[in-house]
């Protein structure tokens, strides 16, 4: 049996904000498909509205990624093969619930609240901290309000 493949797939209002936000959080790579949009474009299978201009090229109106800056990615469609975000639209707003997935930040405690910091900077808010004997953390919120905690 070979390993699956995968990527996280994070509904979103806005996934190039998204997009930015965890490119910065993470120091992932943003992926770049407008070489696909533009070969999509040109043989004319590229329905209308598709696309919109995001760091002044073409990129999926309802989607945006971002990978490890290590990991492989296609060339010619930009689409990351390794560790990956992927953020979609959806026309709903996220529900007021605790999140039942997340992402923990491994920072580790000399860096964490630099780190805190950093992210607060970038948009994200604490929404509260644990200092307990199995660890310490914090847990916070990015700017479409999806927990996270930095550790």
């Amino acid at each position: 049996m070979t390993a699956v493949h995968w990527k996280l797939v994070i509904d979103t209002a806005d996934p190039h904000a998204q997009a930015d936000f965890w490119a910065a959080a993470l120091d992932y790579a943003r992926e770049d498909h407008s070489v696909l949009i533009e070969q999509l474009r040109g043989s004319g299978r590229l329905p209308e509205g598709a696309t919109v201009a995001s760091h002044g090229r073409p990129a999926w109106r309802d989607y945006a990624a971002v990978r490890h800056p290590d990991d492989p990615y296609d060339e010619v469609t930009g689409v990351g093969l390794g560790r990956r975000l992927l953020f979609q639209r959806v026309p709903e707003p996220r529900p007021e619930t605790k999140n039942r997935l997340h992402l923990d930040l491994h920072v580790g405690q000399e860096r964490r609240e630099a780190e805190v910091a950093r992210l607060e900077g970038l948009g994200a808010r604490v929404l509260y901290r644990i200092d307990e004997p199995m660890g310490a953390w914090a847990t916070m919120a990015d700017p479409e309000g999806n927990e996270f905690c930095v550790e």
